[in-house]
């Protein structure tokens, strides 16, 4: 399911790690930012973080979904003056961006989400594209995750 959403601009703070899709290596890499964003208990270490949810962040984009990428895991947080060290921060412009919604077991429901808007016909501009993991909606057999893909 998707719709048209505006979004305000907004600052995160995280970890991240820079990728590409093709031969499976953003699963691997993903998955293990994933990983070290639960053992190290990052979200623990961001002071200033706006709430609990964790944004999946897909960013400084080379070219589209073929070429490198950033990926960062964090939080919304209210500025950028207090990154710790180890983490980066991220200022997103205000822009549009079609909403979806992923329900199911995770990372599934995701990867299959994901897997619909690369093969859609949307009009993405690759400004920042990311995933919305409310704790309350983390189960990890019926998960309900909002994707947001930046559109013209």
């Amino acid at each position: 399911m998707k719709k048209l959403s505006s979004i305000e601009s907004f600052n995160i703070i995280g970890i991240s790690v820079r990728t590409i899709n093709s031969g499976g290596q953003a699963g691997i890499d993903i998955k293990k930012l994933w990983d070290k964003w639960f053992s190290e208990n990052c979200s623990s270490k961001i002071s200033n973080k706006m709430n609990d949810d964790i944004i999946n962040l897909y960013t400084d984009y080379d070219s589209d979904e073929y070429g490198y990428y950033t990926t960062i895991v964090g939080n919304k947080v209210t500025d950028l003056e207090s990154i710790p060290e180890g983490f980066v921060g991220k200022y997103i412009p205000a822009t549009n961006y079609e909403k979806f919604i992923s329900k199911g077991k995770l990372p599934e429901c995701v990867l299959n989400t994901w897997e619909t808007i690369w093969k859609s016909k949307n009009n993405r501009i690759y400004i920042a594209d990311f995933d919305v993991y409310r704790l309350e909606e983390m189960n990890p057999e019926n998960a309900i995750v909002e994707t947001f893909v930046s559109v013209i």
